[in-house]
């Protein structure tokens, strides 16, 4: 079920969204102080095109430093990233097979906010 709900979404969400997730970590990689946000953009990219099975989990040990860093990423990017999953995710509801899809979207609504401090891990 799980492999057929990605592909499902990979079609109809997941690309674009790893899209926009890699364009940030591009941008954040070619200012090179910002070099941070756009591994964790790339990390979320990864996330955004298969996430079924996957979990976003708090990282142990993340600190002042990621509370720090997720403010200055929901004033420069977080903030655009999460309007397009609502919006994505409000147009999947609205077919009864895109309802888990879109549910999927806003749980990464959370993750696109506050990427720092992060981590994806498997779900048995």
């Amino acid at each position: 079920m799980r492999l057929i709900l990605n592909v499902i979404w990979l079609v109809l969400a997941g690309f674009w969204m790893a899209v926009g997730y890699a364009v940030a970590g591009l941008i954040c990689c070619v200012l090179i102080i910002t070099i941070p946000w756009g591994i964790a953009s790339f990390r979320i990219a990864n996330y955004a095109l298969w996430p079924f099975g996957r979990e976003v989990v708090d990282k142990p040990g993340a600190g002042t430093g990621s509370l720090l860093g997720n403010v200055i990423w929901i004033i420069v990017a977080g903030v655009w990233l999460a309007i397009g999953h609502v919006i994505t995710g409000i147009a999947l509801c609205v077919t009864i097979i895109g309802i888990p899809l879109g549910l999927a979207n806003f749980k990464l609504v959370k993750v696109s906010l506050v990427p720092l401090g992060k981590e994806i891990i498997e779900v048995p």
